[in-house]
């Protein structure tokens, strides 16, 4: 029998519940709209010969860094790397920066792939708990960086919580750790937050990421985007794949209304989502993303399935780090919200659930 690495051998795996998901689909944060008409034009016109040729990505990352470029001072294509979503960005930093012996510090709770990614290597990670309110703890987390500490990974918006960190305090902590990679996630950025992608022409060890799942309704065509330096973007490609993302898309850049339109809508979801929670008495996270984070208690569990029960998919998020008793709940459009705010107030009664105040969440489990 084969044996696999031992950093393999006991890592855990991220298993998201993707089967089975009929209904209004407010679970996983995809955009419930969909994608620009361009698109769908572009699919449409695609041919038996254009699928069989290996897409060619130096033409489309030249459009994306023009597209992404700060006023004054453009990325060059070198510095952008399109990747198979943000999921691959992540597995590529990792594959560049560490070794077994290196150390990884991620704020929790946050996205999977970013411990995951990080253990296959053998390097260690070690996990920050998030203050009582979510925030990034950046004194702590830069109190527990060491000589071996190479990657600090942050979601901004982060998930699931919906929580910020400012642009200060990231480029606080990556001018305190120059000998480690700041990865800075920021595929929810369209819907709040402090980006940073512009700060990689003068910060040398940034790295930000995005994705076109979100706002741009892509998550099938699995299209995400890597920017750094391009002394870094040298050594990340001499891992990457050359035919890792998937053709027919650039079209979506050039929707800017569709984009506009769509984020004005999720805003003024969110808000609508807000004050019903307030009125329920229903405790919540302030999120600057396109999804809440609420606290529903031990009935957690009974809630999820009474939302499906009414055709409403929500994501219980009580196993991650200090999240016991919390659902998160997508935002979509005006008709979405109406149905999931009325289910939302028939399931609470179902589950004879009553108002409490914001627990204290501090540690995973508690």
């Amino acid at each position: 029998m084969l044996n696999p690495r031992a950093a393999l051998r006991n890592m855990k795996e991220y298993h998201p519940p993707l089967s089975g998901r009929s209904g209004l689909r407010l679970d996983f944060n995809e955009n419930t709209v969909g994608c620009s008409p361009r698109v769908l034009a572009v699919l449409r016109e695609t041919t038996a010969e254009m699928l069989t040729i290996y897409p060619e990505r130096d033409s489309v990352e030249g459009l994306v860094a023009q597209y992404l470029s700060p006023a004054g001072a453009p990325f060059a294509p070198g510095q952008l790397l399109l990747t198979n979503g943000v999921d691959e960005a992540i597995h590529l930093v990792c594959e560049t920066y560490l070794e077994p012996e290196d150390e990884v510090l991620v704020a929790v709770p946050t996205f999977a792939m970013y411990e995951i990614y990080a253990l296959a290597t053998g390097a260690k990670v070690k996990g920050i708990q998030a203050n009582e309110d979510f925030s990034v703890p950046v004194d702590r987390l830069l109190s527990a960086v060491t000589p071996q500490t190479k990657l600090i990974a942050i979601a901004t918006p982060n998930n699931p919580t919906g929580s910020m960190v400012s642009r200060a305090d990231l480029l606080k902590i990556a001018k305190a750790c120059p000998h480690a990679a700041l990865l800075v996630d920021e595929a929810y950025i369209h819907f709040g937050g402090e980006p940073v992608l512009h700060d990689v022409n003068t910060v040398p060890n940034l790295f930000v990421v995005r994705t076109f799942s979100k706002i741009y309704g892509l998550a099938s065509l699995r299209i995400g985007v890597l920017v750094s330096s391009a002394e870094n973007m040298v050594y990340v490609r001499k891992v990457s794949s050359p035919y890792n993302i998937n053709g027919c898309w650039p079209v979506a850049l050039e929707d800017k209304a569709y984009v506009e339109n769509y984020v004005a809508e999720i805003l003024k979801g969110r808000d609508r989502l807000e004050q019903k929670l307030k009125q329920l008495q229903m405790p919540y996270w302030q999120s600057h993303a396109n999804f809440i984070l609420m606290y529903i208690g031990e009935k957690h569990k009974d809630f999820v399935q009474a939302m499906r029960k009414r055709g409403i998919l929500v994501r219980d998020r009580s196993t991650d780090p200090g999240c016991l008793g919390c659902v998160r709940i997508t935002v979509g459009d005006a008709a979405q919200m109406d149905r999931a705010l009325a289910a939302l107030e028939e399931a609470l009664a179902e589950i004879q659930w009553s108002a409490r105040p914001k627990p204290v969440l501090t540690g995973a489990g508690r």
